[in-house]
């Protein structure tokens, strides 16, 4: 099989790992905010997002010799390493809660914001699990200095949040002004009845004129609540940012999870049994992700949350609308994953766990296709960069930890 055993190797992955884990939320936040349901995008991006993790272990598990030591994914099936496998489907079940989690918090408080304070979770727990199961290779004084980065991105995006709260209310409060025959009071009791008057629309193109309005303005912003599946008017951010804190503990625990599913540091496997190589880790990982997603969302269909309207699984075959798009952003998912654990195993988890300054992507694609922060308050626009600024400091100083693994 092929490993990744240089420094600069894994720095690579994990660039490459925090584009594709930066950019596919970015794409489900697109379907949403284009009207089709959550439960049929994430069905399809949960078949995509295994298939990364079966091509990975058919193509780099299986390039080569197997040997004792490095055993070849179809080999390894056969072992008796079960101890090992539950941790990584331990992995992947937490990974899966968490990502269900987001798809949900994304439409209350946006896509910037969860990502930061997701990924900042993750960061503070999750390296600082990693850093003493990975036996300390990491270099603790420049790793905790980048952790305390984190720390600080999530106050300031707590920040961000609020002020940029403030700025939409402001909008809206002044849209009477702006001669619009809607009113404050109306816009308040959009969300319950644009419920019932879009369920038959289009869920993919809508029946909004979105990009007739500019990005920032309170027209945009009514157009786009007309238009998506997650109605959020009149409802409390509070849910949106429980939901985001929630995923944010589910993140912090799989890449733990799957680090003692590779290294086995706490000995649980047989004498003579090899520990788990990446790929078939990441098989068993990515499996017991797919199997609750597929049950979750299944049951969503018939039983949806927070006010998304009922579909069915027959009604969900039949959606073709935006199918390549949500099967891209399991693809991008699937892989960043697999590299980011491809970049661990050789410098170290805690390392590795730079990949979650994917806000820096994900606030940019925010930006660009959502218009998010557009026409926001000067203070607002202070904490954003002073946010993303802390976020770039993160991953220089992550990355500059790594370590090697013998």
């Amino acid at each position: 099989m092929y490993v990744v055993e240089s420094k600069g190797g894994a720095i690579f992955c994990m660039f490459l790992a925090l584009f594709f884990l930066g950019t596919w939320p970015a794409i489900i936040t697109l379907l949403e905010r284009r009207g089709r349901l959550p439960q049929h995008t994430y069905l399809d991006y949960t078949f995509t997002n295994l298939l990364a993790a079966v091509i990975i272990a058919l193509t780099f598990g299986q390039i080569g010799d197997s040997s004792f030591e490095k055993p070849n994914f179809f080999t390894q099936l056969s072992q008796d390493n079960w101890p090992s496998v539950l941790f990584a489907m331990a992995g992947g079940v937490v990974l899966s809660l968490g990502n269900l989690s987001t798809q949900y918090a994304w439409a209350f408080v946006g896509l910037s914001v969860v990502q930061v304070i997701g990924s900042s979770i993750t960061v503070v727990i999750g390296t600082t699990l990693n850093y003493f199961l990975d036996d300390k290779i990491n270099k603790a004084e420049i790793l905790f200095p980048g952790v305390a980065c984190f720390l600080v991105a999530v106050c300031l995006a707590s920040a961000v949040h609020s002020s940029n709260s403030a700025d939409n209310k402001a909008k809206l409060s002044n849209w009477s002004n702006d001669n619009k025959t809607e009113t404050e009071a109306e816009l308040s009791c959009l969300s319950e009845e644009a419920v019932q008057k879009n369920v038959t629309k289009d869920v993919e193109n809508g029946n909004g004129h979105i990009q007739k309005a500019k990005a920032g303005t309170a027209t945009f912003l009514i157009e786009l609540e007309k238009r998506r599946s997650i109605k959020v008017f009149g409802k409390n951010t509070l849910i949106g940012l429980t939901l985001t804190f929630f995923a944010g503990i589910c993140f912090s625990l799989f890449s733990p999870a799957f680090n003692l599913a590779t290294n086995d540091q706490w000995h649980t496997l047989k004498e003579g049994v090899p520990k788990l190589v990446v790929y078939t880790a990441f098989f068993y990982f990515s499996l017991s992700c797919f199997v609750l997603a597929l049950i979750l969302n299944i049951s969503f269909l018939y039983h949806p949350a927070l006010g998304v309207p009922k579909s069915t699984f027959k009604a969900y075959l039949q959606d073709w609308n935006g199918r390549g798009w949500a099967f891209l952003a399991g693809l991008l998912c699937g892989f960043g994953n697999g590299l980011q654990f491809m970049g661990g195993q050789a410098a170290g988890y805690a390392a590795a766990d730079a990949v979650q300054a994917l806000p820096l992507v994900s606030t940019f694609w925010g930006v660009v296709l959502f218009g998010e922060y557009r026409k926001s308050s000067r203070k607002t626009y202070i904490l954003l960069f002073s946010m993303l600024f802390m976020f770039i400091a993160a991953v220089g100083i992550l990355m500059a930890s790594s370590g090697h693994r013998k």
